[in-house]
């Protein structure tokens, strides 16, 4: 068990991990709309985001995420990995992640659970093992449960929600270390080309957080992004190039007190190299 008195430094590396989405959430295109994708959640890092959305991928998916020195700090390094794979009863991924230095230090590991409930109803479950480490204050595990739902109003229009540990979980008995968070979105394919995603973020005891961002597909290899969120005030921008199987992003996130800091990261796609969005809309249509 950690000791309630813990070194001030560490503190403050939790502090700033934890006013920054994109050091809680991986996934270089979901930093890139600021989070705004609860109710796209295309891809294998949805896993973290919204775990419904597995269930949308009708191929295998691998991908990894880091984020090597936020604001300028490489104690605040993080590193994420996930990977998806399709069956007849449902979408089953794993995940791991480990966050900080030798100092301080935070690893999960996650296992997820996503299936297609009805034509236009999808529902997921991750179960997620989490422990921490200060030096010289010991240590301390948990067990997380995420959900999530996905819901096709339209073929081009979807709406989502995710409850980020509704076990409360925390560490050591001590309440509200671990956030609890209830989100709620809207996808909505404006072109073929052009997906607009915006979302309503609430943690318990804290004000709600607004989000917006785009996804644009200007040419065929390339996706362009942006986002922007309130609370705290950010903007964030990417840039994803596919190629055959792979699909490599950057994406920047700008906070106004603590300024830029870069994530990038690489997704293995086997999908016989169709555009992603097209074929979960062909999926989607067939059945």
């Amino acid at each position: 068990m950690i000791n309630s008195s813990t070194l001030s430094y560490s503190l403050i590396l939790l502090f700033l991990s934890n006013i920054c989405s994109a050091q809680i959430l991986p996934g270089s295109k979901q930093v890139a709309v600021s989070h705004s994708g609860i109710a796209l959640a295309n891809d294998v890092f949805s896993l973290y985001l919204n775990p419904a959305g597995l269930a949308q991928l009708r191929w295998r998916e691998l991908g990894a995420y880091y984020s090597p020195s936020p604001f300028g700090m490489s104690e605040l390094s993080n590193a994420f990995a996930a990977y998806s794979e399709p069956f007849s009863f449902g979408t089953i991924g794993f995940g791991i992640m480990t966050y900080g230095f030798e100092l301080y230090r935070e690893n999960m590991i996650s296992i997820a659970f996503s299936k297609r409930l009805e034509r236009i109803l999808y529902g997921g479950v991750t179960f997620s093992y989490k422990s921490i480490s200060i030096d010289n204050y010991g240590n301390s595990k948990t067990f997380i449960v995420n959900l999530g739902g996905l819901v096709y109003i339209t073929k081009y229009l979807r709406t989502g929600f995710a409850f980020d540990n509704i076990s409360r979980a925390t560490y050591g008995g001590y309440k509200d270390q671990i956030p609890s968070t209830l989100s709620f979105g809207l996808s909505y394919d404006f072109l073929d080309n052009l997906i607009m995603n915006t979302a309503l973020i609430k943690e318990i005891d804290r004000s709600e957080v607004y989000s917006f961002g785009i996804d644009y597909q200007p040419v065929e290899f390339i996706n362009i992004r942006s986002g922007f969120k309130n609370e705290p005030a950010s903007f964030s921008f990417g840039v994803s190039i596919n190629y055959s199987l792979f699909e490599f992003e950057y994406a920047g996130f700008n906070h106004h007190d603590l300024g830029l800091t870069h994530q990038f990261g690489v997704i293995l796609v086997f999908n016989e190299g169709k555009s992603r969005n097209l074929a979960i809309k062909e999926s989607f249509i067939s059945n």
